[in-house]
Order: C-alpha cells, then sequence, then structure tokens
C-alpha cells in the first residue's frame, strides 16, 4: 500500500472498522465469517470521510481510469461516499454527479429507483463501502445500466475477498479497493 492517504486512512481507521471473533458474524450476504468490517466508522466520521474522499479521488480512481462523470451505488453504504468524492470533486474543480439507487422503486411520486443527475450523464463509477460477494453492488449495476448508463468500474473501501471482485469481473466490471481483508489480517 505504497499511497500516503491511503496508508494515513488505515492507520486511522484499522482498529474501528475491523473486528475479528471466534463467534462468527452474520453478514448482508448472508454468509457467517469471523471477520466484520464496518466501515461506517469511517463514512460517519468527519475526518475520516474527508480523508477517504481524497485517497479515493487522487490515489485510487487515478489507478482505475480516467475521472468519472457521476458515482455512485446502492443505498446506505454508497450514499456517504458518493456525497463526499463529489464534494471533493468539486473542491477539485470538477464536477462528479453523486447517484444513488433505491432497494426498489419509490411506490409514489416519480417511482423513481435512481435519485440524482442521472439524465445528465452517460456513466457511472459504481461504488460500495464493503464488496463481499458483491450482491449489493451488482443490484446497483443492473438499476444503472436499465437506465442505459455505461458501467465497467467500481470501486469500494474494503475487499472482503470472497468472490465480489469475480463476480463483478464476470458482469464486465473491474473492482479497485482501498483496502482488502488481507491489509487488516496482516496487521492484527
Amino acid at each position: 500500500m505504497p499511497h500516503p492517504l491511503t496508508r494515513q486512512l488505515l492507520e486511522a481507521a484499522r482498529n474501528d472498522i475491523y473486528r475479528f471473533s471466534a463467534e462468527p458474524f452474520r453478514l448482508a450476504s448472508g454468509i457467517l465469517s469471523n471477520h466484520y468490517f464496518n466501515c461506517k466508522r469511517i463514512t460517519m466520521h468527519p475526518g475520516r470521510l474527508s480523508l477517504m474522499a481524497r485517497a479515493l479521488r487522487d490515489e485510487l480512481i487515478p489507478l482505475s481510469g480516467e475521472a468519472p462523470e457521476a458515482i455512485g451505488g446502492l443505498t446506505m453504504g454508497a450514499d456517504p461516499i458518493a456525497y463526499a468524492l463529489s464534494l471533493a470533486y468539486h473542491d477539485a474543480g470538477r464536477t462528479c454527479f453523486p447517484l444513488i439507487v433505491r432497494k426498489e422503486a419509490k411506490q409514489h411520486g416519480t417511482g423513481q429507483r435512481i435519485e440524482g443527475e442521472a439524465a445528465k450523464v452517460k456513466s457511472v463509477l459504481l461504488i460500495d463501502d464493503v464488496v463481499t460477494t458483491a450482491g449489493s453492488a451488482l443490484k446497483a449495476l443492473e438499476a444503472f445500466r436499465q437506465a442505459g448508463l455505461f458501467v465497467q468500474r467500481a470501486i469500494c473501501i474494503v475487499d472482503r475477498e470472497e468472490g465480489g471482485r469475480e463476480a463483478l469481473r464476470i458482469a464486465g466490471v473491474e473492482l479497485f479497493s482501498l483496502f482488502k481483508k488481507s491489509d487488516f489480517i496482516a496487521g492484527a
């Protein structure tokens, strides 16, 4: 992990976002795991959130390609990342629209599933906080593609290294992560 902002974020958050327990945790995917990641300890902490956005903008996203037109994913894990990253791009003089995918279309009003300026963009950088099997990311990917948006890259804070990267690759999306589960296990 050669990037200074990413390394700084890992040191600032390592003990707060990662837990190991002999008693397994049930993950959102339904899988049981002895390793638990709570990235809300980054995304709901102003200093860490700002540092994460700069690490994504300045260190991770340049590795994955050019700056995106829009960023987004399935609510709730993607929401603070999208907002913070959009503001980080704004601070750097670029426009990058945050898009949020609802778990299901609204049952009132316009019935939208995607919130934000989706009509103003052609492509989206898919985001999530933690990727295990990529179930949430794949739901957001489906919604973006149904809306006619091009998605070929995804980013996350933590890749649990449990099949999500491969599931996204099968769907034609390459995943880039700030951290991997092995970064935490090696440092524990």
